[in-house]
Parts: C-alpha cells; structure tokens; sequence
C-alpha cells in the first residue's frame, strides 16, 4: 500500500513506479466501483429481507458520488483497508433481526470476494492467452493488486469488531445482554483495532489469513483453466 511507498521513500530505498502506478489505479477502481458494490450489497439483501431503508433513502445504487466516504478512500489507498459510507438498515423490518443483520452484514464481504474471483479469472485468461509485452504486464499487476486489495477488504470486514461487518455476523450468536455490553463498547474496541493495524502489530496475523483467501481464490480461478489444459 502507499504507506510502504512512503516508508521506501523516505528511508532513500528505490521505488517501483510502474507498480506504483498499477496499485494506485486498481484501488482508485475499488474506491469508485467496489466499495459502492459493497454497500449495494448490504441493501440489496436488507430489502430481499423486507427492509426498505436503504432504497428509500437513494442508497440502492452503484453511484459512487452515493457511497463514497473521504476518510475510507484515504484509509484504502494508504493501509489496503477503506470503507464507504454505510447503507442504513432498520433490523425492525427484519422477522429475526439477529439472522436478517448477519445476513446482510455477509453480503458485503461476500460481494468483495466474488469481484476478486472476477478479477482473478481474468489475471488467469491474461497468463494463458495473452502475449508478453509491457502494457500486458503492466495490466497483470493491475489485476494483481485488484485481487488482493478485494480480498483485504473481505478479510477485514470480517473481523468481529463493531462496526465492521463481522460484528453483526458475531451478534447472530451472542446473548441480547451480551450483545448490548458489545456494542456499548464499540469505540474502544474500534479504536484498539486501528491502533493495532496502524502500528502493524496485527498485520501479521491479518496478512497470513488474507495470504491464505488470496491463494483459494487464485486456485479457484486458475481450476478451469487447467481443465482446459491451457495453463
């Protein structure tokens, strides 16, 4: 992410600009068309579910200028980890609030997911068909960075931390009183996790697991290819 290309900089270690390039242009694309995807998908579920919040409200749509939230776009270019802004869901209109929340909460992850399968099928037709060049090289790493940044966000929406998709998901199976004490408590919890992603003691962890979802999705991809006997 831009934050280790400022590391690089400053540190008077050389910079790769052409793969600099590639990662701008592949986040600039989740920004104005994932992120939106994403919270489309929030609301697209919630009204399958009964909940009309989101469509009366306009937030129904891909239009990024809709979605888009400074603070997440700039979180994303500099820490591979952004959101937009949040589709309003009312768990009221939902028969089991509990399940309708989780439901709708793994729709978003599961909309980064299926955008990184996307992108991944065509990283794979682009390693089996295409001739080597400059410009197809340059699109490869574009596709690169747009499957792992999809699956970042996935990884990490899905952590159980409020407000974070995860949260919801966790609450499906939490206790009305533990979940109240959870939720009184989001702040901190919230203000720990972007201490710990901030400082890079969690990247570990969170890189292996995002390592792991990458290398499935990759080999999801790649399956029919190898099926076909051109890769």
């Amino acid at each position: 992410m831009l934050i280790d290309v400022i590391q690089s900089l400053s540190s008077g270690r050389g910079v790769d600009w052409t793969q600099v390039l590639a990662q701008v242009l592949s986040m600039a694309f989740v920004v104005l068309c994932i992120l939106p995807l994403h919270e489309f998908a929030h609301g697209w579920v919630a009204k399958k579910l009964g909940d009309p919040t989101a469509q009366n409200a306009g937030r129904l749509t891909l239009n990024p200028f809709a979605s888009v939230d400074l603070a997440g776009a700039v979180g994303l270019f500099l820490f591979g980890f952004g959101w937009a802004k949040p589709v309003p869901v009312d768990p009221r209109y939902f028969k089991n609030p509990k399940r309708g929340m989780a439901v709708t909460a793994l729709a978003g992850p599961v909309s980064n997911l299926l955008a990184a399968l996307v992108g991944a099928l065509a990283l794979m037709a682009l390693a089996a068909f295409a001739t080597f060049s400059q410009a197809v090289y340059f699109l490869f790493m574009l596709l690169q960075y747009y499957v792992v940044v999809n699956v970042s966000l996935a990884v990490f929406n899905l952590l159980p931390v409020p407000p974070l998709d995860g949260s919801r998901i966790l609450g499906l199976f939490l206790s009305d009183k533990a979940l109240a004490l959870y939720y009184r408590n989001q702040n901190a919890l919230m203000a720990v996790l972007f201490l710990l992603v901030v400082s890079g003691k969690f990247s570990g962890p969170l890189s292996a697991v995002q390592g792991a979802v990458t290398r499935a999705v990759l080999a999801v991809a790649r399956f029919p290819f190898q099926l076909a006997g051109v890769l």
